[in-house]
């Protein structure tokens, strides 16, 4: 094998322990989308009804998949903030995921096919 493969080899085998060891630092992870909301409450006499700033909220609510299934929570600020930093993780992993695939080709030496 030439020196430039070895190179190149070891470079991606240092990148893939960089990348377990990113992926080993996360702690929570979560999929879905997070909303926040405000809400008129529909009686005549409340400042919501004419004043948007005066809406009631903000309300979270978390959208996720579980078992093919579309699922809605409402969750507090606090829930809110984890699931955010958790959601956030989860992207981040499958980024780095996709990093190593790719590193993983070069230790491989995977060519890729000209077009």
């Amino acid at each position: 094998m030439s020196k430039k493969k070895e190179k190149t080899k070891s470079r991606a085998k240092r990148e893939i322990e960089n990348i377990r060891q990113r992926i080993s630092n996360i702690n929570l992870v979560c999929r879905g989308t997070l909303t926040k909301r405000t809400k008129v409450c529909g009686k005549l006499n409340c400042r919501c009804a004419g004043d948007p700033s005066a809406r009631h909220g903000p309300y979270y609510e978390w959208s996720r998949r579980e078992k093919g299934r579309l699922v809605h929570s409402v969750v507090s600020a606090e829930q809110a903030e984890e699931i955010s930093r958790a959601i956030d993780n989860y992207r981040k992993i499958l980024a780095l995921l996709a990093r190593w695939s790719r590193e993983t080709a070069q230790v491989i030496n995977v060519k890729k096919n000209p077009k």
